[in-house]
């Protein structure tokens, strides 16, 4: 083997590392897992030294079952969630915490404790929020800031550096305060297609801190993705990873982007060109990002973006999400009378319980879209966490109609279904609001472990009527990471010439029965009479408590 390259993922709950060669197969990779502070009131915290040593953990785990020297590792990359990292002037974890633990020193993507900063920021109406879909989610950084500025003052105002986690781990790796155009474009309201911050947006949204001190605790340097940040690895990040100083670190992306990037480029059967125009990256994890690439500009109400160069050199960026997917599954099924008798069973087999319920599910049926109609009288919108697009509605909530009194495991396999009939259907709502906008594909590439399931890819191909495919590769989130370290290193010109030829696509779903269409169609005019009785429930008691207090 002449070269390898690095991509490191640090999710919500655990950090990866892969290693991979330059024709984008993984040689080796290895997990290690991450402390997670959660508390009352949406608080969700985590430690950025705790992160910077799973990834060190990772690396060397995965290096050591590659069995390859250091040396012919050409690059490496990274991509984080889009957390908050907060440190001080020397560097070192300042706290955002009540707490006053300094080592709970990032505000996690999911923490929601900024939702009343973010509906201030949305008063504001500022042309900078046309391109976050015209309403800036808690989810996002701004919020959190001035959360911060109203509520922990002395870390504020001691913070010598605010980082998306990303970008923190590029500057733990190299010493460069460089930042990402992915991280700073889609989560900090930077205007890549105009190469600026916009002082009167931090103006007027009470944070004008920034605008005085020319940004410099944000960020006065953007990159591409991919960008050779520094000298490469310094000496002390390379002894950590054990890895050789000097290797080239590519500037980051978020966590879903780099899935997108690992995923969308990738060639077909047929040898045929590729247009990224064509194709969706869906990303299910925890939460699931949906992102659409255009040539032109284009703004779809409550969809983030759009994002020049968000993800794609050259192209701009719309992503739609949900809060809740992964997540959303695990807790409707962990609520069920019948989980821990399903858990023993799955153990018993080797299994995890989805696994488990699948293959149930699947033994029953002679096509794969037909186990949807197990879910025929019971429908889910799965909305725990509230909706990022295309409603963006932070404060709506999950409900269930037609849950009935039967505890055995045949009604955990209803519940699983229903689960991902409703993740679907928020899928459609999200495609549906990118036709509307001229954002028109004909696939959908999913990524994510749940991207793995036969079952999820045929509902999601049913729902939408677009052909769902899956990446070559069983972890294009890594690839995608390692694709920086790959452009990086000079090993490829462009991060397009890396999707190129470090990845492809693999197996496609079944077409769709219209039969199996037909009920999916009928089940999303209850999803969306679901969505109406949440906002007006909401509604009339916010109208009970003002008449209370008035």
């Amino acid at each position: 083997m002449r070269q390898a390259y690095i991509g490191i993922d640090v999710g919500t709950s655990s950090t990866r590392a892969g290693v991979f060669d330059e024709a984008g197969n993984l040689l080796a990779s290895a997990k290690y897992p991450i402390q997670l502070w959660q508390e009352a009131g949406d608080i969700v915290e985590q430690s950025s030294a705790g992160i910077w040593n799973a990834c060190v953990s990772s690396v060397r785990a995965a290096m050591a079952e590659a069995g390859i020297a250091p040396e012919l590792v050409r690059g490496i990359g990274f991509d984080a969630t889009c957390s908050l990292v907060v440190l001080d002037k020397q560097g070192n974890p300042l706290t955002v915490s009540s707490s006053g633990d300094h080592q709970r020193n990032v505000i996690v993507w999911m923490d929601h404790r900024a939702i009343p900063e973010a509906r201030d920021i949305n008063a504001t109406q500022d042309e900078v929020l046309r391109y976050v879909g015209g309403a800036i989610s808690p989810e996002m950084e701004m919020p959190k800031l001035l959360w911060l500025k109203r509520h922990l003052k002395s870390s504020f105002a001691a913070a010598g550096h605010f980082f998306d986690l990303a970008d923190y781990l590029t500057y733990k790796a190299t010493g460069s305060l460089a930042r990402s155009m992915c991280t700073v474009t889609c989560k900090w309201n930077y205007l890549a297609h105009e190469q600026r911050w916009s002082a009167s947006y931090f103006e007027r949204i009470g944070l004008a801190d920034f605008a005085a001190e020319n940004y410099a605790r944000i960020g006065t340097e953007i990159v591409a993705p991919g960008t050779p940040l520094g000298h490469g690895l310094s000496q002390a990040a390379a002894q950590e990873l054990g890895l050789v100083p000097g290797t080239a670190v590519g500037a980051a992306l978020i966590d879903a982007h780099a899935g997108g990037i690992g995923a969308i480029g990738g060639r077909a059967a047929d040898g045929g060109e590729v247009d990224v125009r064509d194709r969706l990256a869906y990303i299910m994890g925890t939460s699931a990002c949906i992102m659409a690439t255009t040539r032109e500009p284009s703004f779809v109400p409550g969809v983030w973006g759009p994002y020049y160069q968000g993800m794609v050199p050259g192209f701009w960026l719309n992503e739609g999400g949900q809060s809740a997917a992964g997540a959303a599954i695990d807790h409707l099924l962990r609520s069920h009378p019948s989980f821990a008798e399903a858990s023993a069973a799955a153990h018993s087999g080797g299994l995890d319980v989805i696994e488990f319920l699948e293959r149930r599910i699947m033994a029953r049926v002679e096509h794969v879209g037909e186990a949807a109609l197990l879910a025929r009288d019971l429908h889910i919108l799965p909305e725990f966490l509230g909706n990022r697009s295309p409603y963006a509605d932070p404060d709506s909530r999950a409900v269930i109609a037609g849950l009935d009194l039967d505890t055995d495991i045949g009604a955990l396999e209803r519940l699983f279904v229903a689960g991902l009939c409703g993740l679907a259907y928020g899928l459609a709502d999200v495609i549906d609001a990118f036709a509307e906008n001229n954002v028109r594909s004909r696939m959908v590439v999913m990524a994510g472990g749940a991207s793995r399931s036969p079952l999820v890819r045929q509902i999601m191909a049913d729902t939408t009527g677009l052909t769902v495919a899956l990446p070559r590769t069983q972890e294009p989130v890594l690839l995608g990471a390692a694709m920086l370290g790959a452009v990086a290193s000079g090993g490829f010109r462009s991060l397009g010439e890396t999707m190129a030829s470090m990845s492809a696509l693999g197996r496609v779903s079944d077409p769709t029965n219209p039969a199996v269409a037909g009920f999916h169609q009928r089940k999303r005019r209850i999803h969306r009479m679901l969505r109406t009785l949440d906002r007006d429930s909401r509604a009339i008691m916010r109208d009970d408590k003002a008449g209370a207090h008035g």
